[in-house]
């Protein structure tokens, strides 16, 4: 038996998270695994790209070398834009989003032996809903998310987009029981 303090999941690259994702495609027709797609979209979103044709653009100028590592075999295609597009499109966003926020919280850590993590709300500036009965005039409101920050990694392991600031408190409970936020060091 191992004695090692981390989990199966923290010893995984994320890679290996986006491999058990569920591929929503139709088998027929697939040239390219849910895992490839996941993983070049997830480093194009880390190199600051904002669009997905930026994404693909990012992931046309990668060295084979790291195409290998992000599962694209030597000699086969990139995904193009459109197909990366709709891969994303298809997939269960609210899934997706818990396993990669498990896996992060896996690499959390703690400050004096303690979990230190700080809760925060932020309207998205520049965003707005498809909402067009606010009655603004301006075709929707802007997305108020609450997200959970480990303070010694600095990794974002949770986050949920609520109605406005004043539902920030309320929301917290959902958003942080999914997390056992007192497996090491048994404080609470």
């Amino acid at each position: 038996m191992s004695s090692s303090t981390t989990t199966p999941l923290s010893r995984q690259p994320l890679t290996g998270v986006f491999a058990t994702v569920p591929d929503p495609r139709h088998r027929r027709g697939r040239r390219h695994r849910l895992g490839t797609v996941l993983a070049l979209a997830a480093v194009g979103v880390l190199a600051g790209c904002r669009t997905l044709l930026a994404v693909w653009e990012h992931a046309r100028d990668l060295t084979p070398g790291q195409l290998r590592d992000l599962g694209l075999g030597q000699g086969r295609p990139l995904p193009s834009e459109s197909t990366i597009r709709r891969t994303l499109q298809a997939l269960d966003p609210d899934d997706l989003d818990a396993r990669i926020a498990s896996w992060m919280f896996t690499r959390t850590g703690t400050t004096g032996g303690r979990r230190v993590i700080a809760v925060d709300g932020k309207t998205m500036r520049g965003a707005k809903t498809n909402n067009s009965s606010s009655g603004d005039g301006d075709g929707g409101w802007a997305p108020h998310l609450i997200s959970a920050l480990d303070q010694e990694t600095g990794a974002v392991f949770a986050q949920q987009r609520v109605r406005d600031k004043s539902s920030e408190i309320p929301a917290l409970k959902d958003l942080l029981a999914p997390h056992d936020l007192y497996r090491r060091g048994g404080h609470r």
